[in-house]
């Protein structure tokens, strides 16, 4: 049966022809909505956007109009015409061709890899917070959360490469119990005014204003949000393709509203002095629910842990899936395709976490105590850390700059198609191709305004390393990109790259 993707100038990628037969059709619309919310939402950002005072509400709104919505509507639209496995590097094929394609599902996969450190340091933070309301000190020193880390990471392999079925179902069990976690959060901001307590935030008309000393948490909302696209990273696994749309509009009423009534309760009970701060979620919780407070933080806090935990599997295996398809097509050697007997591109899979645990114990390890620079071990940690996720994320936000441009670009190329599967009038993605790309530059823009650590690098230093890391990155991506066409057999057909994927086992 022809799809949407050969309607067009008759181009179709390898992997488009052949993924399909390859993985099995598996995930439904529960399955996208919980994989979206894995992907976005992080609570944790409901404690820190409080920082900026009333005016958060404001700066989220700003964001689920001018970078959510527009990013749901744009992603709907060309994944239902391309519903291909690769989301963002599919599309970019479409509208720009080979080279920019890979570049852009290079600048999609490299943050991926990355944020598994960031998952694996949430539970670091986590089992802290989780000692000290029991007044215990743990994982104190930055070797010990490196190996933590390295644990999750590959803990998240092994889930990765199960039958995805069963994975997803332990995923989807999780994403419920994060939910009502969620929804303590918010509870615990009414018990607290139920109480007879005053906001600990204050609401004062002052507080609700958009000035220069608060506007860089609307880059905080926009880097919150980051991640829109990445569940049709499996687009040939969706057993419907109502889920696309579905999916999209559900994921991001979840987000929206928890988002918001996270920062409700951190802002009506956690105190003006951890507001700004990760840490202010799990107060909130203690503060709100009274004598009860540290029985429930504790349970939050273990919710919390369990979801990091197969919040990292979930980055590793949607990402995962954009080296897959690198392999199919020839962009990377083939064998990197290679599935297992669960059909899970487990190569692929293996080699993120070996990436990843290797940045982990660069970061954590390695250079804190073999390095003198004048920082002791954990400042030093905290330090590569932070500079590393930032980086990464202006890399991340290139890749969502270029997905709000390929929008436009298709409508032109494929213009019968995209009547065709149109989800709303043109004038509406022109405007939310304008709104993403501003709230794209200034997530990146605010990131070189605002060092996330200026007790420990002043602003010139930090631009320095997010500069030339990030630029770095991207020239990596390129040269990948030019020495596999000038090193890799690109005269092999079909069935001698499934072969070489499936190890001759019968594809799904």
């Amino acid at each position: 049966m022809a799809t949407t993707a050969e309607n067009g100038d008759g181009k179709v990628l390898r992997s488009e022809r052949i993924a399909g037969g390859i993985l099995p059709r598996v995930l439904n619309t529960f399955d996208m909505i919980a994989i979206f919310i894995a992907i976005v939402l992080f609570i944790s950002n409901a404690g820190v956007i409080p920082g900026a005072g009333a005016a958060a509400f404001i700066y989220w709104i700003l964001g689920f109009v001018a970078f959510l919505i527009p990013g749901a509507i744009v992603t709907g639209q060309l994944g239902l015409m391309f519903p291909g496995e690769g989301s963002i590097y599919v599309w970019t094929n479409k509208a720009f061709g080979a080279f920019l394609g890979f570049f852009a599902g290079f600048c999609a996969w490299w943050p991926g890899i990355l944020v598994m450190i960031a998952t694996g340091d949430a539970v670091v933070s986590l089992i802290q917070q989780f000692g000290s309301q029991f007044n215990v000190t743990l994982l104190s020193e930055a070797w010990q959360q490196g190996l933590v880390i390295i644990a999750v990471i590959a803990f998240s392999f092994i889930l990765s490469i199960l039958r995805f079925r069963a994975t997803q179902n332990f995923v989807n069990v999780v994403f419920v119990a994060y939910g009502g976690a969620i929804l303590l959060i918010g509870l615990a901001g009414l018990l607290w005014l139920f109480g007879g307590h005053a906001p600990q935030a204050d609401f004062s008309a002052h507080s609700w204003a958009l000035t220069r000393n608060n506007y860089t948490f609307f880059g905080l909302v926009i880097l919150a949000l980051l991640g829109i696209e990445v569940p049709l990273n499996m687009g040939v696994e969706i057993q419907n393709m109502r889920a696309i749309t579905r999916y999209l509009l559900w994921g991001s009423v979840v987000v929206i509203a928890a988002y918001l009534i996270g920062t409700f309760g951190v802002m009506m009970a956690a105190s003006p002095a951890s507001q700004g701060s990760p840490a202010a979620v799990a107060e909130a919780v203690q503060k709100g629910f009274g004598g009860a407070g540290n029985v429930f933080g504790a349970i939050v806090n273990i919710i919390f842990i369990g979801f990091f935990l197969f919040n990292t599997a979930v980055y590793n295996y949607s990402f995962g899936r954009l080296v897959f398809v690198s392999g199919l097509d020839r962009r990377l050697p083939t064998w990197i395709s290679k599935v297992n007997a669960n059909h899970v591109p487990w190569v692929a899979v293996l080699v993120q976490t070996i990436i990843s645990a290797f940045f982990t114990a660069l970061a954590f390890i390695i250079v804190p105590y073999t390095l003198k620079t004048g920082f002791g071990p954990s400042d030093l940690s905290t330090v590569v850390y932070n500079i590393l996720q930032a980086a990464i994320t202006v890399i991340w936000c290139v890749s969502m700059v270029i997905l709000f441009v390929d929008v436009i670009i298709i409508r032109y190329k494929y213009h019968d198609a995209f009547t065709r599967a149109r989800l709303a009038p043109d004038w509406v993605f022109y405007l939310c191709s304008g709104l993403g790309l501003i709230s794209s530059a200034f997530g990146v823009a605010v990131i070189f305004i605002s060092p996330w650590i200026p007790n420990l690098l002043n602003t010139s230093q930090w631009d320095v390393w997010i500069g030339s890391i990030g630029v770095l990155s991207l020239i990596i991506g390129a040269v990948i990109f030019f020495v596999g066409q000038a090193t890799i057999k690109s005269d092999v057909t079909d069935e001698e790259v499934i072969a070489e994927a499936t190890g001759g086992r019968a594809t799904a």
